[in-house]
């Protein structure tokens, strides 16, 4: 089901009459300041290098003795 242009036009006028038209206005431009601020966000990550993480390895263990470790069998 398709919305023809009688219907797109008919919900036009409702959301006008319901809003007001300084109501929509004021929301596309604060859509609009948003929009902007987005791109300008994504534009100031762009520029900046990544943030290094430094860390020291640890070396690491020869495992676990055999004391650690739970033996258990196979009855099948």
């Amino acid at each position: 089901m398709s919305l023809g242009p009688w219907q797109l036009i008919i919900i036009a006028i409702v959301i006008l009459v319901l809003f007001g038209r300084g109501r929509i206005s004021e929301m596309m431009g604060d859509f609009g300041k948003g929009i902007k601020s987005f791109k300008q966000g994504m534009n100031e990550d762009d520029e900046k290098p990544a943030p290094q993480i430094q860390h020291e390895a640890k070396p690491a263990d020869d495992g676990l003795k055999d004391s650690q470790v739970k033996s258990t069998t196979d009855t099948k």
